[in-house]
């Protein structure tokens, strides 16, 4: 019984926040762990709860079970300020609603933290008529609805006719500066493979880089479906300018981001890419697309070059430039982190988060 005391104690008037296992990979175990270890659940007792792992469809179900069990009790007994859930498309959204609900019911305040970077998708062609309506009711019923940038947020007023949209980048932990000497023809990319993320479009850009004589060595850090592209890379005839590393992460990770020349993001679709915060911070110039919201992270041909999708063409003309120019290479990468210092880092954006939570007394 003391246990349960001071558990309800520990957590009254603190904030709930929802989300995948912190750790886990992606953009948004990143964000979390990054707002956990910059002390935002420290100084505003936090407690959060994972919703979401990676593993099998068991484990999945089990920690889904067990987390709406944990979230009932704290809402009901442990009289929390506020929920705030993070939240992507698809079964995310779904998920979510198990927990969400509840809060509206209980009239406790919701934070709904959008991340997903096919979300718009995901409303406009996937729904249907009843799940736009769900989505619709979700949102409005929020108390505030945190978009990851400008664009994103004109989206979310226009579309889904929000009034509670606030902009919140995601923050980044910016590292010293590296002293590693930097290969110009690396081309560094992070994430996981597959078509959104442009892959494709990343291995045909190396191959007329390639055709052409231009030196290039692509670094393709992440998991998906690399057999496939293995084999693509073999019929385009660039297996000696291509290693698949695998999922990187730790101190591989760091030494990547410290001695490869260009970071490469051509997606199709996303939100606000970790992985560019991480590369810009650490001064790398950065070569990616105009969507989501990277425009307002990439200044074009001041801190790295915005290339259309699908462009295969002007993505190895741009990759080219800053292989050959690593004088320019370098200028762009030390904008970008001086950017990255200015706006993103996370004694910036953690304090527009805890405005949020000061706003729920």
């Amino acid at each position: 019984m003391v246990n349960i005391t001071q558990t309800l104690n520990a957590s009254k008037h603190g904030v709930l926040m929802l989300g995948t296992a912190i750790g886990d990979r992606g953009g948004i175990g990143s964000v979390l762990a990054t707002l956990r270890d910059n002390g935002l659940f420290e100084r505003n007792q936090v407690e959060y709860i994972a919703t979401h792992r990676d593993g099998s469809a068991v484990q999945k179900i089990s920690i889904v079970v067990n987390a709406w069990f944990k979230c009932m009790a704290r809402m009901i007994f442990g009289r929390v300020k506020c929920v705030h859930v993070h939240m992507a498309s698809r079964a995310s959204f779904w998920r979510k609603l198990l927990f969400v609900s509840p809060a509206y019911l209980l009239q406790i305040p919701v934070i709904l933290h959008l991340h997903g970077a096919e979300f718009q998708i995901f409303y406009n062609n996937e729904c249907g008529s009843v799940g736009r309506w769900c989505v619709r009711t979700v949102f409005r019923r929020a108390s505030s609805v945190v978009a990851l940038s400008n664009s994103w947020a004109k989206w979310l007023r226009e579309t889904l006719a929000l009034t509670n949209v606030d902009v919140i980048y995601n923050p980044i932990a910016v590292p010293k500066e590296s002293a590693l000497p930097r290969d110009p023809a690396a081309v560094l990319f992070l994430g996981r493979l597959g078509e959104r993320k442009g892959t494709f479009v990343l291995l045909e850009a190396a191959s007329r880089i390639a055709k052409s004589g231009g030196a290039v060595k692509l670094l393709l850090g992440g998991d998906g479906d690399i057999d496939t592209f293995r084999k693509y890379a073999a019929e385009l005839g660039i297996t000696d300018h291509v290693e698949f590393l695998g999922w990187v992460s730790g101190e591989r990770k760091s030494q990547l981001l410290c001695t490869a020349g260009v970071y490469c993001l051509p997606s199709f679709n996303e939100g606000l890419p970790i992985s560019l915060l991480e590369a810009m911070a650490i001064g790398m110039p950065v070569v990616t697309t105009p969507v989501g919201g990277i425009p307002e992270l990439v200044s074009d041909g001041v801190d790295g070059y915005l290339v259309p999708t699908g462009d295969a063409d002007a993505l190895a003309i741009k990759l080219g430039y800053l292989i050959r120019n690593p004088g320019v290479a370098e200028r762009m990468g030390h904008l970008g982190r001086q950017k990255i210092l200015d706006k993103f880092a996370v004694d910036v954006i953690i304090p527009k988060v805890e405005v949020l939570y000061e706003s729920f007394q």
